[in-house]
């Protein structure tokens, strides 16, 4: 004899109920819970504006440089290597590859750091890349960074090739 003979249906009908109910209190009480929270629409939109600058890495927009302290070139530096390599490992190659451009375009020493792509990526790769140098410099000039602090100069880039 299974379980479900001996106990009656209608059992099971208000069982069921019963956790519904149960399940709707709980997200009434959170909710409510949420809402009350002074700090809740402070919270909605840090999370937004999260997801929104997580949708423009994903489109390949370079986020530009807010102010010129060194700490935030750096910061803007390793970001957009690490977009470059996340995007070109994923496929999208055009994406990698403005990330990566930007990131020369702030690096202090970009003769070196374009040695180093030429020898990790593939030709073809690292010919887009040298190709919008001069495009990725004027873009991160004149989103305030501060003249002479790790402006290559686009002739560089032709020489490594």
């Amino acid at each position: 004899m299974s379980v479900s003979a001996l106990i009656p249906r209608s059992a099971f009908g208000f069982a069921a109920a019963g956790a519904g109910l149960c399940f709707l209190g709980y997200c009434a009480y959170f909710d409510y819970k949420r809402r009350s929270d002074p700090n809740f629409k402070e919270k909605l939109r840090e999370r937004r504006r999260t997801v929104k600058l997580s949708n423009s890495k994903k489109t390949g927009k370079a986020p530009s440089i807010n102010s010129g302290s060194y700490e935030d070139l750096q910061k803007f530096f390793l970001q957009e290597v690490q977009m470059g390599e996340e995007l070109l490992a994923s496929g999208d190659i055009e994406g990698g590859v403005e990330h990566l451009s930007s990131a020369v375009a702030v690096c202090g020493q970009p003769q070196q750091l374009l040695q180093v792509l030429q020898s990790t990526l593939p030709p073809q790769v690292f010919q887009m890349l040298v190709q919008k140098l001069p495009v990725a410099g004027q873009r991160v000039s004149m989103s305030s960074a501060p003249m002479g602090m790790g402006m290559p100069d686009m002739t560089i880039a032709e020489d490594v090739e």
